[in-house]
């Protein structure tokens, strides 16, 4: 099933990141949200479970080693072409995840990627699917 004019959702995994008070992102290369910010993750595969997508996402857009925790959130991302048409339509988990190695370092479909600290996501294009997992994942770790 192609993620552009799909015939149903397409499910997707993508994981908050944190290194001490920096979170892992990733500028996209392609659409959706192409140019834009957001946390590291893509389609879920044929036989992948959520936590193995998002670990695999992780190395393969930013080189950085992830060990999946909990589901923060799941939300859906659907965009409509200029008459309307469902364009995308992901069902994304959202998934927190511990840290193990890697720098961030661009691969696959993103031209950036970077540790950034949380106190200045407002400086940067970030979705909003995005900055409520890493709000959410603030929630989540606070005692």
């Amino acid at each position: 099933m192609s993620p552009e004019y799909p015939g149903r959702p397409v499910p997707a995994a993508a994981g908050v990141v944190f290194r001490g008070d920096d979170v892992l992102l990733v500028k996209r290369g392609g659409p959706p949200h192409q140019g834009r910010w957001s946390i590291p993750g893509g389609s879920i595969e044929e036989g992948e479970t959520a936590g193995a997508a998002v670990r695999r996402e992780a190395l393969e857009e930013t080189g950085v080693r992830v060990r999946p925790g909990r589901v923060l959130l799941v939300h859906d991302l659907i965009e409509r072409d200029h008459e309307g048409r469902v364009r995308f339509h992901y069902a994304i988990v959202d998934i927190l995840c511990e840290y193990e190695a890697g720098e961030a370092i661009p691969g696959s479909d993103a031209v950036n990627a970077r540790w950034v600290p949380v106190r200045e996501l407002h400086e940067y294009d970030v979705s909003e699917g995005a900055l409520r997992a890493i709000a959410a994942g603030l929630e989540e770790r606070t005692p």
